[in-house]
């Protein structure tokens, strides 16, 4: 079961037999399913095992991306995410060209994109900078939009177990319970098993330390640029999914009607017949809001690493919201809050540039103290970061800090394939890589400092960049005021209304 080849890197899986290619020193296998396609009548049901094959499965390319808006993922998503097709469960893994003696730790990356938009196959995710750092990593393309969050009272009750609306979650967790079975194979770890994401990716990895189906298939989370924005409740779900299927023609629809539809019906779809960037709650995946979780300290119990970026409002155009719009409204309406608001941000005199960061810390950098706290409640550790480096070529045009998804390519340790970089550019690159890589190095019950410029303890907060320049920072306190006040008010006001 355990047959390796260096030369033509061959693999047996639980499926058959399998064969990826060796590029600069990394062995690559992509496009490998990890579960029959969803189509026909498996459109909106929980992924089923992949069939098994005869003969050598060639795994040399990446496997069709799940249907969505191309041009929108080259300018927001990372970059081209090649072709799509509801036939769209596959994974990527990257390995050492020379096996290791021991097993390796598994790193498992749920891409970003609002949950409509992104590829495991994308540039920035190219997996030879960590996998050199003595990791397998896998990274995964599950369903996306409608195909993967759904809800319609014709298709209620189809799953014995109960209600499921979040089918792309269900993607992540058979993917994991894949790498549970397999990645011994390749030299990993399944009892070291990371997962990790950004944006909709994060909220993915959320959403799994919450889920009963996912207990005890990863290890450790890391969570980049999640944000506090409340899952869709089932019953607004519900109603959503009937206004979608009445735009498409299907007033009163069955669940054959449906599942006759085209796969590309559902993307070209605008508001308000978009989804929402989060999933929903109160089916078998998500019984409970995964933020209400959190706030009760019932995740569970493993080690995280979590932070955010200086300028992540620079996400909040794509959903249409004004940050200048939000402190107008504010002044109207709660006056002794804005107030209070203005002493804990001095230095922003202008309604844009106080908006921008009330925006920005409020859905995004107060996650990060919600997670924190949530750890401790748990009795485990947790590490926390705040980004704010931009390379030297973009100072020009990101003047208000490192942008959302920002961080992704220094995490990888691809930003020299993206862009045009400087000798500091790429230290920050290699330094974060060996920082995420040491997170998932760790053994179980570790905690660790972790090694780099500055000792990174747990509960610790690390800045990554000083005033958008080179420099590493331990903060012990970080922005106690701002975050407190944020976490208690933040379900009144953070939603896309």
């Amino acid at each position: 079961m355990l047959a390796h080849s260096v030369d033509n890197c061959q693999v047996m899986t639980g499926n058959g037999l399998l064969e990826g290619k060796c590029e600069a020193g990394v062995r690559v296998w992509r496009g490998v399913p990890y579960a029959t396609p969803p189509v026909g009548a498996l459109r909106w049901r929980a992924p089923q095992p992949p069939s098994n094959w005869q003969g050598i499965k060639q795994a040399y390319a990446y496997g069709p991306a799940s249907w969505q808006d191309k041009e929108y993922c080259r300018e927001l998503g990372g970059g081209d995410p090649g072709s799509f097709s509801e036939d769209c469960l596959y994974l990527n893994i990257w390995a050492p060209a020379t096996p290791s003696v021991h097993p390796l730790p598994v790193m498992v990356w749920l891409h970003g994109g609002g949950f409509t938009i992104g590829a495991g196959g994308l540039p920035p995710y190219e997996g030879h900078g960590l996998t050199r750092r003595g990791v397998i990593l896998v990274t995964v393309n599950y369903r996306l939009g409608h195909l993967g969050f759904f809800a319609h009272p014709a298709l209620d009750g189809e799953d014995p177990r109960g209600p499921v609306h979040n089918f792309g979650l269900l993607d992540q967790i058979a993917a994991l319970d894949w790498v549970r079975d397999n990645i011994a194979a390749f030299g990993g770890d399944a009892q070291q098993v990371t997962l990790f994401g950004e944006s909709a990716g994060a909220r993915s990895v959320m959403s799994l330390m919450t889920s009963p189906l996912a207990r005890g298939l990863f290890h450790r989370a890391i969570i980049q640029s999640g944000y506090t924005l409340p899952d869709t409740p089932r019953q607004d779900a519900l109603q959503n999914g009937e206004q979608v299927a009445a735009v498409l023609g299907l007033k009163h629809a069955t669940a054959e009607q449906l599942r006759e539809l085209p796969g590309d019906a559902f993307w070209p779809l605008a508001a308000p017949y978009s989804p929402a960037p989060v999933p929903i709650s109160g089916d078998i995946v998500l019984p409970q809001p995964a933020l209400d979780c959190f706030m009760a300290g019932q995740q569970h119990a493993l080690p995280v690493l979590v932070g955010s970026n200086s300028d992540e409002a620079s996400v909040l155009s794509v959903f249409g919201v004004d940050a200048a719009q939000q402190i107008r409204q504010m002044r109207k309406t709660h006056r002794g809050g804005l107030a209070l608001i203005r002493t804990l941000y001095p230095h922003a005199l202008q309604d844009d540039a106080l908006g921008r960061e009330v925006c920005r810390d409020m859905a995004f950098t107060t996650l990060g103290l919600i997670i924190s706290d949530a750890q401790k409640r748990a009795g485990q550790a947790c590490w926390r970061y705040w980004f704010d480096y931009v390379s030297e070529g973009e100072r020009g045009s990101l003047p208000f800090g490192a942008s959302h998804g920002n961080e992704v390519a220094y995490v990888f340790d691809t930003l020299a394939t993206m862009i045009t970089t400087t000798e500091s550019d790429q230290k920050v690159a290699a330094i974060l890589a060996d920082y995420w890589a040491a997170f998932a190095s760790q053994k179980k019950g570790e905690a660790q400092a972790l090694a780099g410029p500055v000792a990174w303890p747990a509960h610790g907060v690390l800045q990554i960049g000083l005033q958008r320049q080179f420099g590493f920072r331990h903060r012990r306190w970080f922005m106690p005021l701002r975050l407190r006040l944020f976490k208690r008010v933040m379900k009144h006001h953070v939603n896309l209304d």
